[in-house]
């Protein structure tokens, strides 16, 4: 999986409309290869990151979990700890 998708679901606050275009514009690259297309291949690649978005929108609306809410102050701590053992300071 791409790194640079994170993971929306269960979050407080919940995923923002941003987020969510950010992820299905990361997919999108990641499968097309494409940063950035060539005018001929843009109109399918934002036809692509419109409709990833949506089922995204939709598969969160839809997922349920008994699981608490979590932090995304916490979680970015978290992450910032795996990094820097990871990398180093």
């Amino acid at each position: 999986m791409c790194r640079n998708i994170k993971t929306l679901f269960n979050f407080e606050p919940p995923a923002t409309e941003d987020e969510i275009h950010a992820s299905a514009l990361q997919f999108v690259r990641k499968l097309s290869g494409f940063n950035k297309p060539s005018q001929v291949n843009e109109a399918a690649f934002e036809r692509a990151v419109a409709e990833v978005s949506e089922a995204a929108r939709k598969l969160l609306k839809s997922l349920h979990t008994h699981a608490p809410a979590r932090d995304r102050e916490v979680e970015a701590e978290k992450a910032k700890e795996r990094s820097r053992l990871r990398f180093g300071s």
